[in-house]
C-alpha cells in the first residue's frame, strides 16, 4: 500500500491499473493492444510484475497461472521460458515454475558452452543483447532458489567477461543495458561487481542514455542505469529531472511509452517505468 501511495503523488496510478486490467483476457494471459486476443508471455509476465511491485493480487490468479504453465513448451525460447517461470514463481506456484527449469536447460548449457546467444524472443527494443538469455535464466533461477554447480557459474562468468570494455559492458562498445545485464549475472553468481561510472556518463538532466556523452535518453536505459546504480550502492545525480522524465512519459491511456517524443504504450516499458520511479524516490 506504502509503495502505492507513493508512486500517485507523481503519476496517475489508477489509470496504469486500468491500462493493465483492460488487457487481461479470459485465458489468464495478457495482450498490450487491446483489440488483440494474441495473450503472450512477455505481457503477462509484465502484468504480474506490476502487481506484484504494487503489492496487490493478480485478478483471477489461478487463471493467469494456468496460462503462463501451460505456455511453458520446447519451441519458445530461453527468455520466454524464463519469464514463464520467474511468473510462476511470483504467483506462488513454485512446483510448476521448476517444471519449466527443464525447458531452460535444453537451451541454456553453459557446461558445454551453449548460453542461448541469438534465440528469438527478445523483450528488448529492436535487438536481443548476447547477455540477455543469461540475465533472464539467471533470474528465473533465483525465483525459483536453484544453485548452479561451481563450474556452472564459473563458465557463465567467464561467458559475462568476454564483453568487458574496461569496468563496462557491450559488444562493440560498452552499453547501458549489457553493463547492467553483466553486473546483475556476476552478482547473482556470488561474484565481485566491478565499480563503474559509465552509467553517470549515460546520465541527462532528465533519464539516462544507452551509450555515454549521447543523447536522446529512453526509458530502458534510464530502468537498467538506476537498477544498477541501486545495485552498486550509488546515486543518480539528476532527482528531480528523472522524476520528471519518467512521469512525462505517461500516455492517455494509463501505459508509458519508452520516448518523450513519441511511442505507444507497452507492458514492459509500463512496469519500467514504475519500478524506475519506485527506485528513484527510495534512494
Amino acid at each position: 500500500m506504502y509503495k502505492r501511495q507513493k508512486l500517485e503523488d507523481y503519476i496517475n496510478l489508477r489509470g496504469v491499473l486500468k491500462y493493465i486490467e483492460e488487457r487481461r483476457h479470459e485465458d489468464g494471459g495478457y495482450c498490450f493492444v487491446s483489440l488483440l486476443n494474441e495473450t503472450n508471455i512477455n505481457d503477462t509476465y509484465y502484468a504480474v510484475k506490476i502487481y506484484d511491485l504494487l503489492g496487490m493480487e493478480v485478478s483471477e490468479k489461478e487463471k493467469t497461472i494456468r496460462f503462463l504453465h501451460k505456455s511453458l513448451k520446447p519451441q519458445q525460447a530461453a527468455v520466454a521460458i524464463s519469464m514463464a517461470v520467474e511468473g510462476l514463481a511470483i504467483l506462488g506456484a513454485k512446483d510448476l515454475a521448476k517444471e519449466g527449469l527443464s525447458l531452460v536447460f535444453k537451451k541454456y548449457k553453459p557446461l558445454e558452452g551453449e548460453f542461448a546467444i541469438g534465440l528469438g524472443g527478445s523483450e528488448e527494443f529492436g535487438t536481443a543483447t548476447p547477455l540477455e538469455a543469461t540475465y533472464w535464466v539467471l533470474r528465473a533461477f533465483k525465483a525459483v532458489d536453484y544453485r548452479l554447480s561451481s563450474e556452472g557459474k564459473e563458465r557463465i562468468k567467464n561467458f559475462v567477461e568476454n564483453f568487458r570494455k574496461e569496468n563496462a559492458y557491450g559488444v562493440n562498445q560498452a552499453t547501458t543495458t549489457m553493463t547492467y545485464q553483466a553486473i546483475f549475472a556476476l552478482n547473482s553468481l556470488g561474484y565481485g561487481v566491478p565499480k563503474t561510472k559509465h552509467f553517470h556518463r549515460c546520465e541527462v538532466h532528465g533519464g539516462f542514455t544507452e551509450v555515454p556523452y549521447s543523447l536522446p535518453p529512453y526509458l530502458e536505459p534510464t530502468f537498467y542505469a538506476l537498477r544498477a546504480l541501486k545495485l552498486l550502492g550509488e546515486k543518480p545525480r539528476y532527482v528531480k529531472g528523472h522524476i520528471q522524465f519518467i512521469r512525462t512519459l505517461q500516455n492517455p491511456n494509463g501505459g508509458f511509452r519508452r520516448s518523450l517524443e513519441m511511442g505507444i504504450s507497452n507492458f514492459q516499458n509500463t512496469y519500467r517505468a514504475l519500478r524506475a520511479l519506485n527506485d528513484i524516490l527510495s534512494f
